[in-house]
């Protein structure tokens, strides 16, 4: 008798579903497509010449070692690299304080493996990031939604959420991914404060924070966190769990972020991870350390800086020149991403086939709401596509719109 799955998957699996912006992603397989549907860095400023002789001199000087099992906190020299770099901002930090993972993703995945249970709820922004939904959807939480505004999450409304059980909150203060917003210090500190005083964790995700083309340097959650509770500068033992990533930074398919917290967070982790696929892979730590070190990240993200900088100009000059006026959108200072609001009338999920057919895509808004909202909202991605191809698609897409309405 042949198994029927269906009946044999777990309960879990319900909660499960195929990533939209994955699926999107196979229409911009056509050649003829332009996308700004992912959240792709540019192939253009891989640091391909870097990995290659990084790669050799690994292989040359580590040998047998850089193939082997290592341990599943991550690659020593590595970690220190994270711990001497969160120096720089202020923050003290030992090994302890952190774990390297395949990803923000497995990161975001492993906190949800560690903190929930059926039926907790977390405090999210009105949108948010769609990989963490996806992350904790199968662990049956719950999401409360706090409304935004240009500033990114309204602070009363935060505390208003806090009255229905809240086991953490997560936030991506910096360049937001879908919108670009970014939280300004003193709102910040009014969230932070209100965590504190209601004993509420913060998971800060921040992939973009490096990524800031204008405007003035705004710390981390997490920094602000040691700052207001450590006057003293001791080893970090706070309420913010802090991501990042060399996704955009060097490259996303080398898989590889980090998490920073409390080191009995870590520990858990650690317990979490060993159970997943016991380390992260060896030889891409010991590569990304050999490319990272002696200065040469700061060098390329400045010329990552140049380069996005100016494709997130041109996307804004297009959007200004083509999009009717019953239109808006967020004018990012770093990120990858800006947001687009269309007239209540247009559903952002219809529009997509039209665009489809004028041979340009873009993500919906509605899946960034865990609950509802957004319809009449959509995300564009400004990095990987060139000025050229940004000037053509943001008209396509603007025919669309006028074509909708």
């Amino acid at each position: 008798m042949k198994t029927h799955w269906e009946a044999r998957f777990a309960h879990r699996t319900k909660k499960i579903m195929s990533s939209v912006i994955r699926e999107i992603l196979k229409f911009t397989q056509q050649p003829d497509i332009i996308s700004f549907a992912g959240g792709l860095p540019a192939p253009d400023v891989f640091p391909i010449k870097e990995f290659t002789i990084a790669s050799s001199k690994v292989l040359d000087e580590q040998g047998p070692l850089a193939l082997q099992y290592s341990t599943t906190e991550g690659y020593n020299p590595l970690r220190d690299w994270v711990v001497a770099d969160m120096a720089k901002q202020g923050l003290k930090i030992e090994r302890e304080n952190v774990i390297f993972t395949n990803g923000s993703q497995q990161g975001l995945d492993l906190i949800g493996k560690i903190f929930l249970n059926r039926g907790d709820k977390i405090i999210v922004e009105a949108p948010t990031y769609l990989g963490a939904l996806q992350a904790w959807n199968s662990y049956g939480v719950e999401y409360v939604q706090v409304e935004t505004d240009e500033n990114g999450i309204i602070p009363e409304e935060f505390e208003k959420a806090l009255r229905y059980g809240i086991k953490l909150a997560y936030i991506l203060p910096s360049f937001q991914n879908p919108t670009g917003k970014t939280i300004p210090q003193d709102r910040r500190q009014k969230i932070l404060e209100i965590a504190d005083k209601h004993g509420i964790p913060i998971i800060e995700d921040d992939p973009y924070g490096q990524l800031r083309y204008e405007g003035e340097h705004i710390p981390s959650i997490l920094c602000m966190d040691d700052k207001f509770r450590n006057p003293g500068g001791d080893v970090y033992d706070g309420n913010v769990i802090y991501l990042s990533t060399f996704s955009k930074l060097l490259a996303p398919g080398i898989r590889l972020a980090w998490t920073i917290g409390p080191k009995e967070v870590i520990q858990k982790l650690v317990y979490a991870k060993q159970g997943t696929d016991l380390h992260t892979s060896t030889l891409i730590q010991m590569v990304a350390y050999e490319t990272a070190k002696d200065g040469f990240l700061e060098k390329h993200i400045e010329m990552i800086k140049k380069t996005y900088s100016e494709r997130r100009q041109v996307m804004l000059d297009s959007l200004e020149e083509h999009f009717p006026a019953c239109t808006s959108w967020t004018k990012p200072e770093g990120g990858l991403f800006l947001w687009v609001t269309l007239p209540e009338q247009i559903n952002a999920e219809d529009l997509l086939q039209v665009a489809i057919e004028k041979k340009v895509a873009f993500v919906p808004g509605s899946p960034f709401y865990p609950n509802d909202g957004g319809k009449n909202t959509l995300r564009l991605n400004f990095s990987v596509s060139n000025p050229d191809e940004i000037k053509e698609g943001v008209k396509r897409l603007a025919e669309a719109i006028k074509a909708s309405l």
